[in-house]
């Protein structure tokens, strides 16, 4: 299936009305993270990786649909943390998709069973299930044995209850072409509706730094994988041009404004992976965040990301405004043999800066204070 024809052609429409009004930039895809606590602790995730005051924070049903509203984009993509340890998430879900917008769902799958119930298949709602590849993969990946039984029985209950369901796949350093491409054989044949693939992205705070891809190794691991996958029709739910972008032959830079984060800290600056910053409304990102300061070739942080989030809107924009390009590529199949595009020079980038820790120090300031006013108030009345 890959992306939904109706998809295809909303966003389509949305980016050509955006191109014709001379806008410079605008979203594709809301990332909502409503929490950032999980059931799991994954070695190459940077996201739970705070204090119990913060990981206890919720973003309210209210605030979530006031961020829909803010953004305005077509496609909102509920993340975290694990959404469905969220009371609201039913709630939430719905009214995201009463507001007309394509809804994804990422969940670990540890819940679904017990959460399933709480949710009505609709055709602008998708459950996208983490796994990381096959058992032995994905179960390292996540540091706990069992977890792939667990995620494939979800998929197939989702299936049986009439969703769509896509996978969510990120590959690591230690990622094998071969079984890689057995795995998506195997959910091509489950049913699957849609593949996102995605290098990892080298988290600062992840407990494992040694699992992550530089450029030229995420290069070369997808020309493999597309290499053995010629023929197979996995229904990717990806641009055409990311994934050729994946395999070394495009020089894109990131959009990271296409995909813009509403987490409980704020809007998120820049980016779904890097929060170097936080506006407290989505014009104050767009308008007074110093775009050109990240990106490959600008920030140390950025030299090794090809994440989908950051280049996805990248490829798809291209594709909208030389579709023409991306027909050729679809139609001779991603190239796989001989040079790639040249990448963008790493000479000029700035210094990585360590601001973690100021914004833990931030946040857990207003929450006490919010806490003991709080107090105050209860012990007044």
């Amino acid at each position: 299936m890959g992306i939904p024809f109706s998809q295809v052609l909303r966003i389509g429409s949305y980016i050509l009305g955006n191109h014709i009004k001379g806008t410079k930039r605008y979203p594709l895809v809301l990332m909502l993270e409503p929490l950032f606590r999980c059931n799991l602790a994954c070695q190459g995730c940077g996201k739970i990786d705070y204090p119990k005051e913060i990981l206890n924070q919720r973003l309210s049903y209210d605030e979530c649909m006031q961020a829909i509203d803010e953004c305005g984009a077509p496609v909102v993509s509920i993340a975290g943390g694990e959404p469905l340890l969220h009371r609201d998430m039913p709630k939430i879900v719905k009214g995201a998709l009463d507001k007309g917008k394509f809804v994804i769902c990422c969940t670990n799958a540890l819940l679904f069973a017990k959460k399933v119930d709480q949710y009505e298949p609709r055709p602008n709602f998708t459950w996208s299930i983490h796994l990381d590849g096959d058992k032995e993969m994905h179960d390292r990946s996540v540091s706990l044995d069992g977890v792939y039984e667990t995620a494939e029985a979800a998929i197939r209950l989702a299936k049986s209850r009439g969703f769509q369901v896509s996978i969510n796949c990120t590959l690591f350093n230690d990622a094998n072409p071969e079984r890689t491409a057995k795995f998506f054989d195997r959910m091509k044949a489950i049913g699957i509706d849609g593949i996102t693939v995605s290098p990892g992205y080298a988290y600062e705070r992840a407990a494992n730094q040694d699992e992550f891809l530089n450029r030229t190794t995420t290069k070369n691991l997808f020309r493999n994988i597309f290499r053995l996958g010629k023929g197979h029709k996995w229904p990717f739910n990806q641009s055409i041009q990311f994934l050729n972008f994946l395999a070394g032959n495009e020089t894109y830079k990131c959009t990271p404004w296409g995909n813009p984060t509403r987490t409980v800290f704020g809007w998120q600056r820049p980016c779904y992976l890097l929060g170097e910053d936080y506006a407290k409304s989505f014009k104050d990102l767009m308008e007074n965040t110093a775009w050109d300061d990240y990106g490959v070739g600008n920030y140390e942080k950025c030299q090794d990301c090809m994440v989908h989030s950051g280049f996805e809107a990248t490829a798809v924009i291209d594709t909208v405004r030389h579709p023409l390009k991306a027909a050729m590529v679809a139609l001779k199949g991603i190239k796989t043999e001989g040079a790639m595009a040249p990448d963008i020079s790493l000479a000029n980038q700035r210094r990585a800066k360590d601001v973690f820790s100021d914004h833990v120090q931030q946040r857990l300031a207003e929450i006490r204070e919010a806490e003991a006013a709080a107090k105050k108030e209860t012990d007044a009345a």
